[in-house]
Formats: C-alpha cells, sequence, structure tokens
C-alpha cells in the first residue's frame, strides 16, 4: 500500500515491495532474542517480517525513486525461503497507483547495493516473469551509487558475498545507466543526500526539506524504530556496528532539532514516526503512519 506525504511543496509517496520473512537474529544482532521479541514476535523458524518500503519523490528535477527493493528476479527456492509471493510485482504496482510508470522515473538513487534494495533496479525482460535477459526496470532513469559501495559490492569478501548480487547493477552498467558518485549529493531543490557509514561504508540515507518541513529516508541507517530509540540495537548485518551507532546519534539529533519524519525501511508496524524526548536523555518514536492505516 502506498502512502503519499506533502512535505512543504514537495510530494512524497511511500511505495511497497511486499514483505520477506528473515531471521530475527539479523536485524537484533547481539541483543538477546527475549529482549527484542518484545517487539516484534519471530515465527518457529525464528524469522520475523521485513517490510521493504522504498520512496518516490516529485522534484523540481523529475521523478526521483530511491531504492528499488528485492524485485522478482528471485529464483522459487529464495521465493520459498524468504516466504514471498512467487510473483511480486509490488513496487511497480505502488508506483502505478499513485500516477506514475517506471518509464517516468527519472532517477534512481541507491541508498547501498544489497539485494534488497536494488534487486528492483532490473527485471526478467520476458512477459510471463520467467528468467531471461536482464534489463533495466526504469529505462529512462539514471542510477546513481557512492562509488565506495560499487567497489564493495563489486569485489565482495567472505561475509559480505551473499549479500551482492551482480546481475542488480552490471546491466545498468553496461547500458551507461549507473552513475558512481561520492559523497553527499543535492539531487533537487529540497533533496539532498547524507552518506552515514555503518550498515555498509558508504550507506546513505535521504533528506527532503521544504516550507520548514522535512523528511528522512533512514533505510538501513536504523531499519527499525526500536533502533532509534536505542542505540546500542545495532543489526548483525552492519559491518561498521560502532559507526552505526554514531550515525544514528547524529541523524537523532537531526531529527529532533527538524520535527523530522523519519521513513522506516524495514520496520513491519511503524511506517513514519517521529522524536519526542523521553527521560534520561532518552527518545521515543512516536508513530504518525502504521502498516495498515488508511493514511497520515
Amino acid at each position: 500500500m502506498a502512502y503519499t506525504l506533502q512535505i512543504g511543496s514537495i510530494r512524497c509517496h511511500i511505495v511497497d515491495d511486499g514483505r520477506q520473512w528473515v531471521d530475527g537474529g539479523g536485524f537484533f544482532g547481539l541483543v538477546p532474542r527475549v529482549l527484542w521479541e518484545r517487539v516484534v514476535q519471530p515465527d518457529a523458524l525464528n524469522r520475523i517480517p521485513s517490510a521493504l518500503r522504498c520512496l518516490l519523490i516529485e522534484s523540481d528535477r523529475g521523478l526521483i525513486l530511491v531504492d528499488t527493493a528485492q524485485g522478482d528476479k528471485l529464483s522459487p527456492k529464495m521465493r520459498q525461503r524468504l516466504s514471498m509471493e512467487e510473483r511480486n510485482l509490488r513496487l511497480v504496482s505502488d508506483i502505478r497507483s499513485v500516477g506514475f510508470e517506471p518509464e517516468d522515473v527519472d532517477v534512481v538513487l541507491l541508498t547501498h547495493l544489497h539485494g534488497d534494495h536494488c534487486g528492483g533496479s532490473t527485471r526478467w525482460d520476458s512477459d510471463d516473469g520467467s528468467p531471461g535477459p536482464v534489463v533495466p526496470t526504469f529505462p529512462r532513469a539514471r542510477y546513481l551509487v557512492q562509488r565506495l559501495e560499487l567497489a564493495a559490492a563489486s569485489f565482495p569478501n567472505e561475509r559480505t558475498r551473499g549479500t551482492y548480487f551482480p546481475e542488480n547493477w552490471e546491466p545498468l552498467q553496461e547500458r551507461g545507466l549507473l552513475e558512481v558518485v561520492d559523497g553527499d549529493l543535492d539531487l533537487a531543490s529540497g533533496v539532498r543526500t547524507q552518506v552515514v557509514p555503518g550498515h555498509t561504508e558508504s550507506i546513505q540515507v535521504v533528506w527532503v526539506e521544504s516550507g520548514g518541513e522535512s523528511l528522512l529516508f533512514l533505510g538501513d541507517t536504523c531499519s527499525w524504530a526500536v533502533h532509534m530509540e536505542r542505540l546500542a540495537w545495532i543489526p548483525a548485518y552492519d559491518i561498521l556496528p560502532m559507526h552505526s551507532i554514531e550515525g544514528k546519534r547524529n541523524l537523532r539529533r537531526a531529527a529532533l532539532r527538524r520535527d523530522a519524519l523519519l521513513v522506516f525501511q524495514h520496520d513491519d508496524r511503524v511506517v513514519v514516526g517521529r522524536l519526542e524526548p523521553a527521560e534520561e536523555h532518552r527518545v521515543r518514536v512516536v508513530p504518525v503512519i502504521q502498516e495498515g492505516d488508511d493514511g497520515p
């Protein structure tokens, strides 16, 4: 289900690529299950539901899509493992539900190149979704990726090899659609990126700011609302966990100053929230949109 937010003069749509079920320990790392299961109940296989949200921004420089989620190129075995539908197509359907087609997207900003964030960048060129030649899902778009992220994905190590899949970006390189950038970017008026190392060395968040209002798309710098409340709760996926803590601390301060709306990419319950101070210099996330709501 898509949710539309007006940030000053900029319209944003939170679009969805469905759900996948992943091991709870991945998202909560060293946190004992007896603590994190108070937030989300795992199934018999210790798996929890993970949302796959992306952000579509109507900017003065065209339509910007932040991340492309998992996409439709997964094998039947992988779909079964993740408990995903046989055919997903949720992201393109959600984009269409707010009045746009894949050909309308001008820029795809990839926060990083893990499969559940860039898998939808390409698709099989077949009418029935069967394996075939891989082509861009958004054929007119420029796809932007950080230089260090592309290097990490192109030369993975033993730990990261299972998270990077070349078929998600190499076809874009071959067609000259992949643009390598280095550092923070101004994408459009009121739309900018910020590199926040932690989950990967050069993962980036996206700020949308207009008319005194702010929205922060956190991506995997803070996957769940509780991760923003509890700085020490770091996913096992993060390759630089101490950087993750400091990155969240700084984003938390910035979000409080701006009273920003926070978009949580993987939280199965809280779609959008705001921070408010709590006791002993802590913060809590106040939900603004919860999964299943009609809107803000």
